[in-house]
């Protein structure tokens, strides 16, 4: 199939959704796919380039810290890209995508969608992600301004898949992992001296609202083994100086930093514990590449969050937002080496399933669907 993905960035791999996009983009290649993007940057022989928002300074760093930069809707781009392609695939319910949208339908194109941007991703960041009524109302929003115009869209968790039926999507919901790349595999390598004598708890994502690496610091600083322990946040965001402030109290200086895919690669084979403390997510691809390289995950048991789907047991599971629960399974994992040794081997088994080639066979059979409905329809 010839399929274009919109998405407003692509070039930097500095969020969870254009991690996902690329990943998903060489794949889809991969299985025989031709591929091209309508994305900010630089043209290329695979992008339709379009120019990027730019907005007052305040409102830039909000968008740009979260690792996003949003692209002015083109239209001559869609018009161009929609002849070539065989269906389009949207990620985001930006202006660049509802603009899109409506050029797509007009020139009767298949087109299919992904639901990626969970309403508290937004208003987290506002701080009002604990409000219902505003996530209720930013959910309500993006049905109608664009999700309930697709037949079929992509979920990668059935948590997410059920929030969309509550509040009335009409498409037919595909629930797919984004899938774990078959680099994430389990395996040991010797801790590097900056590493050694401490037992490592690493965490991965953006340091922002929902994600609660506060909690993460705080239940380091309660544990029973706190002397022994470094905290590694792998990621960058708003927050950062928030975190840095409150890790003064650890016993251990924090290691907060941005690592590319290789290294944080090289960390998940070096790290002994993976905390995943947020309170929303969508389906957290950073936590399931922690177990397949075999490291037990602890995860907040959160009503918002898909995450807690992948613990094989009570052990991997906290209450969301207390880190004094936190602690006590942190400290019971210290305490259990054998024990931790043998979930690691069965998480990353239990890893498998997630396979990103069995994901993609499911997405284009999405794919499929919508360009039979389109040719039926015609």
């Amino acid at each position: 199939m010839k399929i274009v993905l919109v998405i407003d960035q692509f070039d930097d791999a500095n969020n969870g959704t254009t991690i996902s996009a690329r990943r998903f983009a060489m794949a889809l290649r991969q299985h025989g796919n031709e591929v091209r993007v309508i994305a900010t940057g630089k043209p290329a022989d695979y992008k339709y380039a379009v120019r990027q928002m730019r907005f007052f300074p305040i409102v830039e760093h909000l968008i740009t810290s979260q690792g996003m930069r949003l692209a002015i809707p083109n239209r001559h781009v869609f018009e161009k890209a929609a002849a070539w392609a065989d269906v389009v695939h949207f990620m985001m319910p930006s202006p660049l995508g509802i603009m899109g949208l409506k050029h797509v339908e007009k020139l009767g194109i298949p087109h299919t969608a992904a639901f990626h941007c969970q309403p508290e991703n937004i208003t987290f960041t506002l701080h009002m992600g604990n409000s219902r009524q505003v996530n209720d109302f930013v959910y309500n929003r993006f049905r109608d301004s664009f999700f309930n115009r697709f037949t079929h869209i992509h979920c990668p968790s059935n948590m997410i898949a059920d929030q969309l039926r509550r509040h009335g999507y009409t498409a037919e919901l595909h629930v797919i992992s984004n899938g774990i790349s078959p680099q994430y595999v389990y395996g040991k390598r010797p801790k590097e001296a900056w590493m050694e004598g401490f037992f490592n708890v690493l965490m991965v994502g953006r340091y922002a609202g929902e994600k609660r690496q506060d909690v993460l610091i705080d239940a380091c600083t309660k544990s029973r083994h706190a002397g022994r322990i470094q905290v590694i946040l792998a990621g960058k965001g708003p927050l950062e100086k928030k975190y840095r402030r409150l890790a003064q109290k650890l016993p251990n200086p924090i290691v907060m930093d941005f690592y590319e895919p290789q290294r944080l690669l090289e960390l998940l084979h070096m790290a002994d514990l993976y905390v995943h403390t947020s309170d929303a997510e969508i389906e957290a691809m950073s936590c399931m590449e922690a177990f397949a390289c075999g490291l037990v995950p602890v995860i907040a048991d959160s009503p918002r969050s898909a995450t807690p789907q992948f613990a094989l047991d009570e052990r991997s599971l906290f209450p969301a937002g207390d880190s004094e629960q936190l602690a006590k399974r942190i400290d019971w994992w210290i305490e259990h080496p054998r024990e931790r040794q043998e979930m690691e081997r069965r998480y990353a088994e239990h890893a498998k399933q997630y396979a990103l080639d069995r994901s993609i066979e499911k997405t284009e059979d999405m794919f499929r669907m919508a360009i039979e409905e389109q040719k039926a329809a015609m």
